[in-house]
């Protein structure tokens, strides 16, 4: 092994040691090890760069940035309100009700985009609740990834496969993958509410306290309320159009922030600024520049052959691998680089006599994104609705989030391989 790999491997797992340990801040943790590859010369900086994946690192920031002047419309707190009272603040029903709008969302914007916009209104309602957030909001992180799992466009491994194999259109992601997800996710639903069982119960007097609000009164600028709501849905309608128009979702936010901060003036800029979380940024900067160690020494690409070589080719314990060493590996690095690493493969094995690699491309769809619901680094959506979180005063820790992201992952990857052997390989 060249010595650059071997200081890769030892890099992302020290660094990854104290992520768990949670001794110090992950994000000190991350941009710590970045920079070991930098000046032990594993990357250079240009490689580095070149690795960060800047739409995920805009579109954060520009929703972010919309998120927290419409936060100060009070509109969140109004849909707070009038959600919880039109279930008569039963936390059980309101779960299944937001983790189904998470789901949903995540399926035809981003599964970051949906958090960004869904956590707040679920800090909103636990307060009101006078309930802890933490089972909605894990919910939310769960049904984020599996919802973004049943389109094209729900989740960046998607949408990389549909660009590396064009006779995979929109619709073929739909009518192979939507019907596990529905599977899937109330599988996980009945899982979360047996776990959360004893805590789902409402506060009586904070439910009676609630009934009698008046959630109109919730709103305090009605005229940014205008500006704000209009710019988000004009940047929504932009992620929904932005492969017709030919730009990045990272674009729309980020236009779609500054273009709200032009009309709703100078004096929000520092508010709004400070709503992103620059820590969770960094974070990720961190965690990609490891991955890029490992992916520039050939660490990933090497791994992923001798998986591969193990099965001779046989179609069936191929699916299989590929479908949970996609799990397992989502679950501990980002899983652009890895389906970057693997989309060459599975098509350099139809070059090699493998005559039906559709298993193979929905089995990598499942496992890359189901994959992060394993562990808190597991996808983008788990580290922003962790980052919210904290900030409200409700920390959600690694261990705490393996604990039953672990037995989620594993449930959702095992219906995904009954259903890809029922429907492809019997």
């Amino acid at each position: 092994m060249q010595s650059e790999a071997l200081i890769a491997i030892i890099v992302f797992i020290a660094a990854y040691a104290l992520i768990i340990s949670e001794k110090i801040h992950r994000t000190i943790a991350a941009m710590s090890g970045a920079s070991l590859l930098l000046l032990f010369g594993v990357l250079s900086q240009d490689a580095a760069i070149k690795h960060i994946d800047f739409n995920t690192i805009g579109l954060l920031t520009g929703m972010m940035i919309i998120v927290s002047i419409t936060a100060q419309t009070g509109l969140f707190k109004y849909i707070s309100i009038r959600s919880a009272q039109l279930v008569n603040g039963q936390p059980l029903t309101l779960l299944i009700v937001f983790s189904l709008i998470t789901a949903i969302g995540s399926a035809f914007l981003d599964n970051v985009t949906t958090v960004l916009l869904v956590v707040p209104v679920t800090l909103s309602i636990a307060r009101q609740l006078a309930i802890s957030p933490t089972p909605f909001l894990m919910s939310e992180i769960f049904m984020a990834n599996i919802g973004g799992t049943a389109t094209m466009i729900g989740d960046p491994p998607n949408i990389m496969i549909g660009s590396a194999v064009p006779d995979l259109s929109f619709m073929d992601f739909i009518t192979n993958l939507a019907p596990v997800v529905l599977i899937i996710t109330v599988a996980t639903l009945a899982m979360l509410a047996l776990i959360y069982r004893r805590s789902l119960h409402g506060n009586t007097d904070a439910r009676a306290k609630l009934a009698a609000l008046n959630a109109s009164e919730a709103i305090k600028d009605k005229v940014l309320l205008i500006k704000a709501v209009s710019v988000l849905l004009l940047t929504i309608a932009g992620f929904f159009l932005h492969q017709l128009i030919g730009v990045e979702t990272a674009t729309i936010a980020l236009a779609g922030a500054f273009f709200l901060l032009l009309l709703s003036g100078e004096r929000y800029l520092e508010k709004a600024l400070a709503g992103v979380e620059w820590p969770t940024l960094f974070f990720f900067v961190g965690l990609f520049v490891l991955v890029a160690g490992l992916v520039e020494t050939g660490v990933i690409t090497e791994l992923a052959k001798k998986a591969l070589a193990l099965t001779g080719g046989n179609l069936v314990p191929t699916t299989f691998l590929v479908l949970w060493m996609s799990a397992i590996a989502s679950s501990i690095i980002d899983n652009i680089p890895f389906v970057a690493t693997m989309i060459p493969l599975i098509k350099d094995m139809g070059e090699l006599g493998v005559t039906q690699l559709e298993p193979l491309w929905w089995s990598l769809s499942l496992g890359a994104c189901l994959g992060g619901n394993g562990l808190l680094i597991g996808a983008s959506a788990n580290l922003v609705v962790a980052a919210l979180s904290g900030r409200g005063g409700h920390r959600i820790t690694f261990l705490g989030f393996m604990k039953i992201g672990i037995p989620v992952m594993l449930l959702s990857i095992v219906i995904s391989s009954i259903y890809v052997y029922l429907r492809y390989l019997l």
